[in-house]
């Protein structure tokens, strides 16, 4: 657990003893001097903490990262772990850089990324590519994007529960080689995965989650806003959502 979600636990736990044990019609508690100092002292040490979090990464570091990551995509481009080895052209691992700060992830490649290696670039990728160029104001290789399924289904079905699970280890050396600052789950299969629920995306979405310590964000797959564009303002909504969380600016 990283040190910002075991200050966020902690917290928490503080503020449920502190419930407790407050006068019951006044909601007043009375502490020692010792640990009112400790209290007042705490915003101080958080900050501290976050400012340590954020130091920016030495270039060495940066180059093991990347390292690791490459080393990671060679094991998937080797991998028979399911039946989908058997009808891909090439797997599709990733797009964008090692050190963003922001990690998309979708549910699966298709056609055009089983024949180009690079996940989102068909007609949903150009979706998501106006979702970060026109509407974040950045560009696409300032996050990371990836797939759940390394390899194309056939036809583009869904994939299956088995395909998942094989996959899926790649998915968290990925997250974790990454370590981004937020993730933003596109559509059901990806919420799932990292999330292990059942819920849809429309009751996911709208809310942070946490994925080890990541704050998560669902919204809605680039193909399903393609056949529901009226759903594309609620993806706005959870884009400047992620945004704020990040301390971007939202373009007018």
């Amino acid at each position: 657990m990283d040190r910002e979600a075991l200050y966020r636990e902690i917290l928490e736990e503080t503020r449920e003893l502190a419930r407790r044990a407050a006068h019951p019609h006044r909601g007043t508690l009375h502490v020692s001097p010792e640990t009112k100092s400790l209290l007042e002292g705490a915003p101080a040490a958080r900050q501290k903490a976050q400012a340590a979090t954020s130091a920016p990464e030495s270039p060495a570091a940066s180059d093991e990262r990347e390292a690791a990551l490459a080393e990671l995509a060679n094991r998937v481009a080797a991998c028979r772990q399911c039946g989908l080895c058997e009808s891909r052209r090439q797997t599709v691992f990733a797009d964008g850089s090692p050190t963003a700060r922001l990690v998309f992830v979708g549910e699966a490649p298709g056609s055009e990324e089983d024949r180009q290696g690079v996940p989102f670039v068909g007609r949903a990728g150009q979706l998501l590519t106006d979702i970060i160029v026109k509407g974040m104001g950045i560009r696409r290789e300032e996050v990371y994007i990836c797939n759940v399924i390394k390899c194309r289904p056939p036809d583009n079905r869904n994939p299956s529960p088995e395909e998942v699970v094989a996959c899926e280890p790649y998915l968290i050396e990925q997250l974790t080689l990454v370590q981004p600052e937020a993730i933003c789950a596109l559509g059901a299969y990806a919420a799932r995965s990292l999330l292990k629920t059942e819920a849809s995306v429309g009751s996911l979405r709208g809310k942070w989650h946490d994925y080890q310590g990541i704050p998560l964000r669902v919204t809605y797959h680039p193909s399903y806003l393609l056949r529901n564009p009226a759903d594309k303002r609620k993806t706005w909504e959870d884009i400047q959502a992620v945004m704020q969380r990040l301390g971007m600016p939202i373009p007018a």
